[in-house]
């Protein structure tokens, strides 16, 4: 598989991309909080069996087996340095599976009861998060839930410059350096952000007809769906 930008730049700062992610994320309680009441919402017999795309070093999926312990959570993602964290952060616990994989064509197969992603679909171009959007739909079991937690485009230039500068000067008072904010830019220069409207119409077109956003902060935000039973 032939390596993105994008999956270079994640590739490249892999070892350390978790050091900041509370300042850079400067919502991030609220921003990851909201998908474990999401899914804690929908009441799932248990165990549940998971599927998180673009997990990189399986931040999400720690806060969901923090939650869940039981949970069965299968790790996709471009970048084999990004799973090797996320190999050392589950050790040898038989539930977690990983695999290397490309979201614009990676065979998703399931079913399963919830899929999740974290700051990732934005590195696919609008054809390719429609794409996954029906893979996704196609990979859930009836009454299964997807969230996306994402990284968003504003809907003007001008609001964009304030996304910038309110995520700017908020990471700054959470205690992020000029390197990490370098690091930062480093992998924020590939993305391939879309606003909230078109991917929820995606999501909608996709089959999710309850397609949602249920929390937002700038340029962070949660979208969820699920597949009607």
């Amino acid at each position: 598989m032939n390596a993105s930008p994008a999956l270079a730049a994640f590739t490249q700062t892999a070892s350390a991309y978790e050091i900041a992610r509370r300042a850079l994320i400067p919502c991030y309680e609220a921003f990851y909080g909201n998908v474990i009441d999401l899914i804690a919402y929908e009441n799932f017999a248990a165990p549940l069996h998971c599927l998180d795309l673009g997990a990189g070093t399986g931040l999400l999926a720690s806060h969901i087996k923090t939650r869940w312990p039981d949970t069965r959570i299968h790790l996709i993602d471009g970048s084999d340095a990004m799973l090797a964290q996320a190999r050392e952060r589950f050790g040898a616990d038989p539930l977690m599976t990983y695999e290397l994989g490309d979201l614009n064509d990676t065979d998703l197969k399931g079913p399963f009861d919830v899929i999740v992603s974290a700051l990732a679909i934005h590195h696919l171009g609008d054809e390719g998060k429609q794409g996954l959007f029906k893979r996704i739909f196609a990979a859930l079991r009836p009454g299964g839930l997807f969230i996306n937690a994402e990284q968003v485009a504003s809907p003007t230039a001008a609001r964009s410059k304030r996304y910038q500068d309110i995520w700017t000067s908020e990471a700054k008072a959470r205690g992020a350096t000029d390197a990490d904010l370098e690091a930062a830019a480093l992998r924020m220069a590939h993305d391939l952000c879309a606003p909230v409207e078109d991917q929820l119409g995606w999501m909608r077109a996709a089959g999710f007809e309850d397609a949602d956003c249920t929390f937002k902060a700038w340029r962070f935000a949660v979208l969820c769906g699920t597949r009607a039973k």
